[in-house]
């Protein structure tokens, strides 16, 4: 059917005399030749008519004796004038720079280039003189690229996010700061409502209650709402997955939490799995019941992992894995790749990224620098900077300095903290792939891998700022990856506290109005000065110039 459809609609677009040739515009009519023409011609007509309106009025509006007034004004001034009017200039134009350099550094554009474009040039009639065809290649193109764009930026759960009551409180304890922003928890409260709740909670009443409380921005009322649900159903799991995450002030509690969170859940999870077939409603509540039951192991895996059982939290997370396989989106093997690092498995390691560095799967630093430590591994302890100068790098050493230059070109803010020059905060609970956000998250894990592989480190420093040699600039196109999308600096910005200085590349240039302000401040700043040394020389030059 589909086929007789394409065949039925290629044959009507055949038969149409008005449909035109594929690739091919119409020829314009004479009505669109003309409007094009009297557009042209329409500003020099304009200019034309305000001269000659100006020549007719000009005994009415005696432009003759307000010229000569004018003139006499200008001739009557004294250097003080100058001095004063030069000074204001320079005070003016200081802060104009000011203001925009300032505006710079935090929107990361000018002021005046942004309004003249947004603002003015639609009042001065400036258009796009292109515009592309709905079906043309150009509009294919930027649609992809658009595209591409959208997926970049976009922003991902964290895979080892950390504990909210046990870790991030306990660091707002002992600091006074505030690791997570307000836009970072609202997107963990969209995912909470999204995985946690459903269209049939109403039928349970403790389910209610924490659809309400996964929407409560105050963190004492969420952990008040989950003992309401615990008093309406001892076995509600949700609520002891939000005791677990925000009221434990220690690992061992939320485990304790989680563990009984487990026991609730299967036992809904299997109930569900029975009833699954009997409405689109029950269909529903089974993926909700699954996301809580992975969840709720995912976090048992990090609970062991932190309590050192590292080959217990293996297991569990292989077992998830192999249990639920469709949820790949979870990135469950990212943890599983910090746990095997820490058991020192390489082989295992290599096994898991066999499966998941394909060129058909999205990418993430943990993939791209755990192949590079790998490689790196094999040449690092005897890899010496003179000697590979001297001799040439061997294949090995090649292989592990083009993984270096793969990994940094896909994120390049994680030498600095890998290489500790910068310093390291708390990951937030989302990240955006090749901003600073995963940068942080991947360093805040992997540092340790690093420093316990000899020379690692000390290869990543020689070799990985040969990749930006590599990357033509302006970034038109990429090595290895897409270019380097220009929104992750904004998004960055929200999802990391303001008392970090955040990652920026690459570096931008500064715009053509912070170079013009600044220009214009120095030139009047200078006038100013030599007006106020030299008042009579400066005012014989401005009558001159008059």
């Amino acid at each position: 059917m589909a086929d007789g459809d394409g065949l039925g609609e290629a044959a009507a677009a055949a038969a149409s005399p008005l449909a035109p040739a594929p690739g091919l515009i119409p020829p314009p009519g004479w009505r669109e030749r003309l409007r094009a023409g009297l557009a042209g011609t329409g500003a020099s007509l304009w200019f034309v008519a305000g001269l000659g309106l100006l020549y007719a009025l000009r005994v009415p509006l005696r432009l003759c004796e307000n010229l000569a007034a004018v003139t006499v004004f200008l001739n009557s001034l004294t250097p003080k004038f100058y001095v004063a009017l030069t000074g204001t200039s320079s005070l003016i134009s200081g802060l104009i720079f000011i203001f925009e350099w300032w505006y710079f550094h935090k929107h990361g554009t000018s002021f005046i280039e942004q309004v003249s474009i947004s603002h003015l040039r639609p009042l001065m009639g400036g258009t796009e003189t292109s515009i592309s065809e709905p079906g043309s290649p150009s509009s294919n193109r930027e649609s992809e690229t658009s595209r591409h764009n959208l997926s970049e930026c976009k922003v991902w759960r964290n895979p080892l996010n950390l504990f909210r009551g046990a870790e991030y409180r306990r660091y707002t304890w002992v600091t006074g700061k505030e690791p997570l922003t307000y836009y970072d928890m609202n997107l963990s409260a969209q995912d909470h409502q999204t995985f946690f709740t459903c269209d049939t909670d109403f039928l349970r009443p403790s389910d209610t209650v924490m659809q309400k409380a996964w929407r409560e921005r105050n963190p004492p009322a969420r952990i008040k709402a989950a003992y309401q649900a615990l008093e309406l159903n001892n076995d509600c799991a949700t609520a002891y997955v939000l005791l677990a995450e925000e009221e434990a002030t220690t690992i061992v509690d939320a485990e304790r939490l989680f563990k009984q969170a487990l026991k609730a859940g299967e036992t809904i999870y299997r109930r569900s799995q029975q009833c699954q077939h009997q409405s689109p409603q029950h269909e529903a509540q089974l993926r909700r019941d699954t996301n809580v039951l992975v969840y709720i192991k995912r976090r048992l895996a990090m609970c062991a992992r932190k309590l050192g059982r590292i080959r217990e939290a293996v297991k569990i997370m292989r077992d998830l894995m192999k249990e639920f396989p469709p949820l790949t989106m979870l990135n469950i093997h990212e943890n599983l790749l910090e746990s095997l690092l820490e058991l020192q498995a390489y082989a295992d390691v290599q096994a898991v990224l066999a499966k998941y560095d394909d060129i058909s799967l999205p990418k993430s630093a943990a993939i791209c620098y755990t192949a590079a430590l790998l490689k790196t591994r094999t040449v690092s302890d005897k890899f010496s900077p003179e000697t590979a100068s001297r001799r040439g790098l061997s294949t090995a050493e090649i292989n592990a300095v083009e993984a270096i230059h793969r990994a940094v070109e896909f994120n390049p803010h994680v030498p600095k903290y890998l290489l500790e020059m910068k310093s390291l905060i708390l990951p937030p609970e989302h990240i955006l792939k090749r901003g600073d956000s995963e940068a942080i998250a991947y360093a805040f894990f992997h540092l340790q891998h690093w420093k316990r592989i000899e020379g690692a480190l000390n290869l990543l420093q020689c070799t990985w700022e040969g990749t930006f040699r590599m990357i033509p600039y302006p970034l038109e196109k990429g090595h290895l990856f897409y270019p380097y999308p220009s929104c992750t600096e904004t998004a960055d910005r929200e999802l990391l506290p303001t008392f970090h200085h955040v990652s920026v590349y690459p570096k931008k240039e500064l715009p053509f109005f912070i170079h013009f302000t600044a220009g214009l401040c120095s030139s009047t700043a200078m006038i100013a000065l030599l007006t106020h040394q030299f008042p009579e020389i400066m005012g014989v030059f401005a009558k001159a110039w008059y």
